[in-house]
């Protein structure tokens, strides 16, 4: 087997693998593509090693008899690269290091580790044993017995083995009010903690491509993942390591009986004698002749009320250690004056405030989402920024808050319910309402200001949901605004369902608006459906005609987005009249260019030429000179692909002498890679200036989707120049770019181009290959175009050895051709 293995093959081998998954499953193609999500089609193709398969359908193959798909992966590799390798790819299990200059900074996300650790020799012991032997440790216990301390406490004794990240991530599996973080919302949040491209995540396929792709990082680095507060095991496994050196620790209230392969560390409270040595210490009472000494039956007593708790000692302990002027009797008295173990310390915290902060501290409980700022605070107790950082600095003090980051607060789930508890009784509903409306008036217009920040081009509409706060975060640049998405990501998700629940129809409709330029680089399409649906559901509800036709359309472009043309076009035709009845030229604009990207992709030629062109003039009537540019190069890049190189790079040329501040902005970058492919052949040199450019600026961006497609185009420009071995590494850079994506239906946009340039440098077969995977990929996404230039393609290659298939092919393009446009056209591959 093993001389088979290096000597066959691939793409047949992987095949026969495949078949021998089927085998196992006892199911005929039909059945066996039913239960695995996958068309029969297209399964029929993977299984006779006509195609090779995207290796999510590999997972989702293997899943389905219980075998690991991982050993398959080199071998799913080697197919899906049958030339010669291009550079390594973090897709290894080993990567190279970073280049020489760019070192991959540490994460750290670890809470602080409290200074006043004490005890818990034993189970720490046993937490680190576990690690060393299974590279997972799971901590149980109840509430506040100290879980999470024992566990960062861990963490922060590994880290110096761990080098290269230290991650934390709240579950919320216990968290009232809130749903337990689910994992796939879980594994994209520690992907991006990890700085893994949003364009390397998968967006479709469920949690298991999503945990491949996690294992897969992990795999390459040494990390140790605190993951905290978790459910249950059904929302941890997913979330476990592979194969590789890093360790991951989990604290639940339950014993995760699920994961029999993790090693169980279960804590108690604290003896005695270790409670009553964290209370001297927190307090800073220890010795002999502190307060604490000279009443010890008192001090017995604040143990028992804090029930041997860690978190309730600690939070008695400040209070103590701020009142030098209390005996231990005096504390005993304010903690009974409380309902039970826990309120009674938490009560006694919040007495000591004032009477604003107790307010904002009742409030905070009922936030939507994890953690927040000083902005998010204001807008809760309607103060000023300045005032609220001052009051969480109090809360802070009283250990009532937690600072996981600079600028960042959050609540502990037992003084989380203590808020809402507390809310609930001092607050009327009223004005528990109004604040929870001025946070969602809040995150829409602090979004509506990091969307104003991206590079869109045709312009945001102001955000008109509740008023605006008097002060709102500043976004220098996109950057800046990407690193506030980033943060409350969560936030805004929970906001928006809190909007939802809550009937505020306004604010459903437009927060989703002012995320599609985040969900478009980072997100993916999956979320943003779900939004917009929901969205398109208060638009009907508020029955404004624009509102509605803007949430058909933006559902339309989520849809098209994620690959579903006709819901996409559907959408698109529900909101035609709503926008003339509406009368408003931006939206209509709007609409018409996202029109004429769907009929482009689903290969017709007239129409949505016709349609840039009339976007761009909808555009200028609407004030908008930037969505009149961004028309404008796609105008340019449709007739390129038409082969009108003239008018091509005359259109890209106006594009470009239009100024904007973010030179990587879509326009000028589709205009710059238009303008480069247009004059290779007449001014090679200057070509090649804009498409390094472009691919400068798409890495720059952090773009690897656009990356993708420069070193694409910039093979198309080498091939018109004649540099056929520069053509062929630049497409098998974009094409090892895809594979890092799992984005195989991307890879029409560049299967013809590639293989016209392996035609061209003497490479038929593989030629053939790549322009029959082409045939094959095309029909399945709509893209009717590239199905006629793979025809033509195959046609190209087959006149020399097979004329009469050559013209039955070329016959199949023209009748395509004449399908989508009355009159003729030339394609540019």
């Amino acid at each position: 087997m093993g001389q088979r293995t290096t000597k066959a093959d691939p793409q047949e081998e992987l095949a026969e693998r495949l078949r021998l998954l089927q085998e196992l499953s006892g199911r005929g193609v039909r059945a066996l593509a039913r239960d695995t999500g996958l068309s029969s089609s297209s399964l029929s193709r993977y299984l006779a090693g006509r195609t090779v398969p995207p290796w999510p359908a590999v997972i989702a193959l293997c899943r389905l008899v219980k075998r690991d798909p991982r050993p398959l992966r080199p071998l799913w590799e080697r197919a899906s690269n049958p030339l010669p390798a291009p550079p390594k790819t973090s897709r290894q299990v080993q990567p190279p290091s970073p280049p020489a200059g760019a070192p991959r900074p540490p994460r750290n996300d670890l809470p602080r580790d409290v200074p006043d650790f004490t005890g818990r020799e034993a189970e720490l012991a046993a937490v680190l044993g576990a690690v060393a032997g299974s590279r997972v440790a799971a901590v149980d216990g109840m509430a506040g017995v100290g879980k999470t301390c024992l566990a960062v406490h861990a963490a922060y004794r590994l880290a110096a083995d761990y080098p290269d990240a230290q991650l934390y991530l709240d579950l919320h599996g216990f968290s009232e009010g809130r749903a337990p973080l689910d994992p796939d919302t879980a594994l994209r949040a520690l992907l991006a903690a990890l700085d893994v491209p949003s364009e390397k995540v998968p967006q479709e396929g469920g949690v298991e491509p999503l945990a491949a792709c996690w294992r897969s990082e992990l795999a390459g680095r040494r990390a140790v993942v605190v993951l905290d507060n978790a459910a249950d095991a059904e929302q941890v496994r997913p979330l476990l390591p592979g194969a590789g050196p890093s360790v991951v620790l989990i604290t639940s209230r339950n014993r995760l009986l699920g994961l029999d392969e993790v090693p169980p560390v279960s804590l108690d409270v604290l003896s005695p004698r270790e409670s009553a040595e964290l209370l001297a210490r927190a307090s800073g009472e220890a010795g002999s002749g502190g307060r604490l000494a000279r009443e010890p039956d008192a001090a017995a007593e604040v143990l028992r009320l804090c029930g041997h708790l860690p978190l309730a000692l600690r939070l008695a302990a400040a209070r103590f250690r701020h009142r030098p002027g209390w005996t231990v009797g005096i504390l005993v008295e304010r903690m009974a004056e409380g309902a039970g173990e826990f309120d009674s310390v938490f009560a006694m915290s919040v007495r000591q405030l004032d009477r604003a902060q107790r307010r904002l501290f009742r409030l905070l409980g009922e936030l939507p989402g994890a953690s927040f700022d000083e902005y998010v605070a204001a807008a809760l107790a309607d103060v000023p920024p300045r005032t609220a950082r001052a009051m969480l600095e109090d809360l802070l003090d009283a250990h009532l808050v937690q600072q996981p980051a600079a600028g960042r607060y959050r609540l502990h789930d037992l003084v989380h319910q203590h808020a809402r508890r507390a809310a609930a009784e001092q607050d009327p509903p009223a004005d528990r309402e109004r604040a929870l409306g001025r946070v969602l008036d809040y995150y829409v217009h602090a979004a509506a200001a990091a969307d104003a920040a991206m590079p869109f081009p045709a312009g945001g509409r102001p955000a008109t949901a509740g008023p605006a706060p008097a002060e709102l975060p500043r976004f220098a640049d996109k950057y800046e605004a990407l690193a506030w998405y980033h943060a409350e990501y969560g936030n805004l998700l929970a906001a928006f369902y809190a909007a939802d629940a809550a009937g505020a129809d306004a604010h459903v409709c437009e927060l989703p608006r002012f995320m599609r330029a985040y969900f478009a680089r980072r997100c993916g399409t999956t979320q943003l459906n779900a939004l917009f649906e929901r969205s398109l559901n208060a638009a009907r509800r508020l029955g404004d005609p624009l509102w509605l036709a803007e949430a058909h359309s933006d559902l339309g472009f989520a849809r098209y987005n994620a690959g579903r043309m006709a819901e996409a076009g559907a959408e698109y035709e529900a909101a035609a009249p709503l926008v003339s009845e509406a009368g408003d030229v931006l939206s209509q604009a709007e609409l018409t260019i996202r029109r004429g990207y769907l009929m482009w992709d689903e290969g017709h030629v007239a129409e949505p030429l016709e349609l840039f062109r009339t976007a761009g003039r909808l555009y200028e009537t609407a004030g908008c000179p930037m969505g009149a540019v961004h028309a404008t190069a796609y105008e340019a890049w449709a007739l390129l692909q038409l082969g009108h190189r003239d008018e091509a790079a005359r259109l890209a040329r106006k594009a470009l002498d239009v100024p904007h501040a973010d030179p990587a902005w879509p326009p000028a970058l589709t205009a710059r890679i238009t303008l480069g492919v247009a004059i290779a052949p007449e001014e090679p040199d200057e070509a090649v200036r804009h498409l390094d450019e472009a691919l400068a600026l798409a890495r720059e961006d952090g773009h690897k989707h656009n990356e993708a497609w420069c070193l694409n185009c910039l093979g198309v420009a080498l091939r018109h120049m004649g540099r056929y071995d520069d053509a062929l590494d630049a497409h098998r850079r974009a094409f090892a770019l895809l594979d890092e994506l799992f984005e195989e239906h991307w890879k029409i946009h560049f299967l013809n181009g590639y293989g016209e340039t392996c035609r061209l440098a003497g490479l038929p077969e593989e030629a053939l290959r790549l322009h029959r995977q082409a045939l094959d990929l095309a029909p399945e996404v709509g893209f009717r175009h590239e199905e006629a230039l793979a025809h033509e393609g195959i046609a190209a290659v087959l006149d020399a050895t097979d004329p009469a298939a050559a013209a039955r092919h070329r016959a199949a393009a023209g009748t395509v051709l004449r399908d989508l446009s009355p009159g003729p056209a030339t394609a540019e591959r």
